[in-house]
Order: structure tokens, then sequence, then C-alpha cells
């Protein structure tokens, strides 16, 4: 590929590159000479499951390693022991290392889903930040000022709102940057919230005299109920590891506008196909169903292997056919997250019973079925996310979405 077209896909979906003249001499300078940029992008192992929002960034990498360059995932077992700030209204409560070493493992099973493990190096940042005494770390600290901290929003708003701010807090931008200069990285990516901390990494390699890597990042993914970013504290999230017919339902239930930046995000097609896909969409000639059967097949055969899509596809399709589910039943709106709600709650705040003791009694006669699925269990809870068949009988239906 010529550097433009390197370019053409490096740019797509991304929200800044900075800076986008150094990438480009960079590309070129890896063609004219045969040596791959080196590509970093850090993950802190802090939870023990990857979702399709964390996929953002891995896709990326994917896209760098399919034009041949280096990638090294990062697994941040140091970081993930103090906690990333960003975003946060207080301080992480540090996990152990058992914790992180373990999540850290499951990191790297799921990781070679959509990474090549052969062209993949896995590094680990307390390779070379264990080595560092206290001497290396107060000097690693007077690079910056506090001044300069703050002027991170979430330290910002802290520090304004008299939230209290752990020393431990301000280093970890340095000791994330401080990352960038033990790898001699070209070019780091990360997701919108960590711009910060990843130009830190620019200005430090500065200061051990190394030219300052190129920054991307990348945007927050959307979860299912459309507005929050993808967590699974929240609820709104497709794990890559969950059942096929579980990632095919999930995706199935994503809004149609939001269909569209999962394929920009997450899909292989070609810009080029993407392109044709939105013209389809929006001249009527393809259906959004068939656009978003599309996507889930795709994302179950990455997670799942070749053939596991289609599978996925026939079960949906038979489960709503099989129920006669009709295409223009009564839609209602409520809002998404908060806490859990009963099922014959919901039944009746959406009108397809008319009390929730009717619902129960529907429910324990085997007359209820939540996205073609009998439900036998009358304090079933429901998450307040995504999007929702409700069946009460063979004629009665409404399609609920959260917002």
């Amino acid at each position: 590929m010529s550097v433009a077209e390197q370019m053409e896909n490096i740019k797509r979906g991304a929200v800044d590159i900075l800076l986008e003249k150094d990438l480009e001499e960079k590309l070129e300078k890896s063609a004219k000479t045969g040596v791959p940029l080196k590509i970093k992008a850090g993950f802190d192992p802090t939870a023990p499951d990857l979702h399709l929002g964390h996929t953002v960034l891995i896709h990326k990498m994917r896209q760098f390693q399919q034009l041949g360059h280096e990638i090294y995932f990062l697994i941040g077992d140091f970081t993930g022991m103090i906690g990333d700030p960003t975003g946060k209204s207080e301080t992480r409560k540090p996990l152990t290392r058992d914790d992180v070493m373990k999540n850290a493992e499951t990191y790297k099973e799921q990781v070679f889903k959509i990474l090549d493990p052969i062209k993949t190096k896995v590094v680990f940042n307390s390779d070379w930040l264990h080595k560092l005494n206290a001497t290396d770390m107060i000097a690693l600290a007077s690079k910056y000022t506090v001044a300069r901290m703050l002027e991170r929003e979430d330290f910002s708003n802290r520090f304004a709102n008299q939230l209290p701010i752990s020393i431990h807090e301000f280093l970890y931008p340095l000791i994330q940057g401080y990352d960038s200069v033990a790898l001699k990285s070209d070019v780091e990516l990360g997701g919108t919230d960590q711009k910060f901390n990843l130009l830190v990494g620019r200005e430090l390699q500065r200061d051990w005299g190394q030219p300052p890597q190129t920054v991307i990042t990348m945007p927050l993914l959307e979860g299912l109920d459309g507005i929050n970013k993808m967590s699974k504290s929240l609820g709104n999230y497709i794990g890559i590891n969950e059942p096929a017919d579980e990632i095919f339902g999930k995706i199935m239930s994503v809004d149609d506008n939001l269909m569209l930046r999962y394929f920009e995000l997450l899909s292989d097609l070609s810009l080029v196909e993407l392109e044709k896909l939105k013209a389809s969409i929006k001249d009527r000639s393809v259906h959004p169903m068939e656009a978003k059967k599309r996507l889930a097949r795709e994302m179950v055969d990455r997670y799942h292997g070749a053939g596991a899509g289609e599978i996925a596809e026939e079960s949906f399709v038979r489960r709503y056919r099989d129920n006669q589910i009709p295409d223009d039943m009564p839609e209602v709106t409520f809002p998404a997250g908060g806490e859990k709600q009963l099922l014959c709650k919901l039944l009746t705040s959406a009108s397809v019973t008319d009390s929730n003791s009717e619902a129960r009694r529907a429910i324990k006669q085997g007359g209820v079925k939540l996205n073609g699925e009998k439900v036998t269990d009358e304090n079933q809870e429901i998450e307040c996310v995504g999007e929702l068949i409700l069946q009460v009988g063979k004629r009665r239906f409404a399609r609920v979405k959260f917002k």
C-alpha cells in the first residue's frame, strides 16, 4: 500500500492523529527502509473479560498489523495495581498482584481472536517499571508540575469540588508515558479519554532524546443503551467470550444509527464497501435488520470461528419466526441504566399486561416470552439496557427500548 492508502485506513474511525504530518513522515521512512513502525497500546487488566468496546483499539492495531507494522500489546500489570484515575471522581481501589495476573492471562487468550499471535509482541510494563528505584521515580516525577496535572479535566474537577486526589494518581500518567520511552514506540493508540496520558508519553520521549510518538485516539464505543460508554458495570456490553447466540442477539438489538458506528469501528468491511452499505441503507435497498445480521455474523465468526455466525443467525431467525413475532408491534421507550427491574412490572409499564398480578399469573402459566424465550420465574429481573421483545400469549407484543 502507498502511504496515502495507509493513511486512509489508519484515519478510519480515529478522532485525533497528533501529529498527522509526523505519521506520514514515519510511514514514508518505514516504506523506504523496510523497518516497520512500533505500534503500542496498553491495557490495564482490571477485569477478566474483554468486550467490544475494548476491541475498538485492538481492531485498529490489527489494521496496523495488516499494513506490516510491529504490534506491542502492552499489559499494564504494574499500572493496574495503581489504578487509572481517568474519568474517575474518586481514587480507585488498588488491585492485588494476583488479581492483575489472573486477568492478564485471560487478556492474552482473548486478544488473539483479533490479532495474529505470531506477529504480536505481548509485553508487561512491570518488566521495566519494577527496575526503577526511588531516585528514578523522583526524577520521573520532576518532569511534570502539579499545575500541568491539574489541566486534566477529571483532576481539575475533583480539585474544584474539594475531592481528594492521591499523590500516586499524579504518577499514573508519568508511568504510562514512561512505557513509551521503554518501548521507543513510534505510535501509541488510546481512547479519547486517554489523550492527556498519551501526550505525556510524547513529552517524556523528547526528554529522553527520542523522536516523539504519534498519538492516535479512538472513540469510546457506546453500549447497547446507545448513550453510555460500553461497560460491564453498566450492563450495556457485548462480551467477546459470550455464547454465539448471545452476541448475535445483542447486536440485533442495537439501534439502527449505532449499528453504522459499530460497522465503522469494528468491521473488516473496506471503506468502499462501508460507503456502499451506508448508501444502500439510506436509499432503502437494504433493510437495517439485514445489515445488522451481516454485522452480527461477522462478529460471531470472529470470536467463535468461521461459520458460527451463520448458525447463530439461523437460530435467531428460527426463534423469531416460530414465535411469529410481528414487525409492526407497539414500541415503548424507557430511560436506560439504573437498577434492574422486575419483568412483571415491565410488562405492565409497556402495556402488555394490565396489572402486575396479571403479569405474574401469565408467567406462572408459561405464557410470557422474553426475546422469544419462555420465562418461568415470576421474580425475574431485567437489565435496563438495549432492546427487548416482550410477548404475552400469541397476540400481545411490545418492543421495549432503553435509551
